[in-house]
């Protein structure tokens, strides 16, 4: 069943990993989808792995004057949109002692900033009964060392989907939230983190024996719960986190 048939959903941060996964399932479910992502090349990749249901615009989230043009793009080429997928992010870890304000900036700039005015700019070309659905962190219920930016993010864009939800209700539009847990994508390396090989590894080490299932979730399991928020499965669920973990918080 085409759970999403005809539906027109944006992605951000939909060249790998979560955001590439869930485009990959939205199509399979019958949508268009539109994906950013931060250069012509990683686009251009993901586009020729997606097909000819994928549309993709080259954007950081951390510039947000640049969303406008994003949304300029989305009139120009489609009528309305459906869906939205705010996942686009960095995850920056760094103790409170080596903390920079580059990082900080970075950090609250992409996935707080960014995430914001993404759905203020696209908010005017979506139809009523739209989903938005956020992806968060379990970071934002659980302490972590290094984490404290990273985690303050996420906490604030938690914050975000539930006051979001009832702002956009009236217009019968639904907002939720997905935290997942540790996810095996290019986002939990060395370099996109910060740390040497060394420190990754024992650092997965240590996360692994803390998760009940004994692994890292794998991203096309956090794309079956953005299509659940995303299509009509979820059409009385408004405000609400699913935490996607393999039971880590417990």
């Amino acid at each position: 069943m085409n759970r999403l048939q005809d539906k027109v959903a944006v992605i951000t941060g939909g060249t790998t990993g979560i955001g590439l996964a869930t485009a990959k399932e939205f199509i399979a479910q019958g949508a268009k989808v539109i994906i950013t992502g931060r250069s012509q090349a990683s686009v251009d990749q993901a586009i020729a792995e997606l097909g000819e249901q994928a549309f993709g615009f080259i954007w950081d989230a951390i510039d947000s004057g640049a969303i406008y043009r994003f949304a300029e793009f989305v009139q120009e080429n489609f009528t309305s949109i459906d869906i939205i997928f705010i996942n686009a992010g960095v995850a920056k870890f760094a103790t409170f002692e080596q903390m920079t304000p580059e990082i900080f900036d970075e950090s609250v700039n992409t996935n707080v900033k960014g995430a914001y005015f993404t759905i203020q700019a696209l908010l005017p070309f979506m139809d009523k009964g739209g989903s938005i659905v956020l992806n968060t962190s379990i970071n934002a219920h659980i302490g972590a060392p290094g984490a404290s930016v990273y985690a303050a993010t996420k906490a604030a864009v938690l914050t975000m989907a539930k006051n979001l939800s009832v702002e956009l209700i009236s217009r019968n539009i639904r907002v939720n939230a997905i935290s997942p847990g540790p996810i095996q994508t290019p986002l939990h390396t060395s370099t996109k983190l910060g740390l040497s090989e060394q420190q990754v590894n024992e650092m997965n080490q240590g996360i692994i024996e803390k998760i009940p299932l004994h692994r890292f979730g794998r991203p096309e399991e956090i794309a079956k719960v953005a299509l659940f928020f995303a299509s009509d499965d979820s059409s009385f669920v408004v405000g609400a986190e699913l935490i996607v973990d393999g039971g880590m918080t417990l």
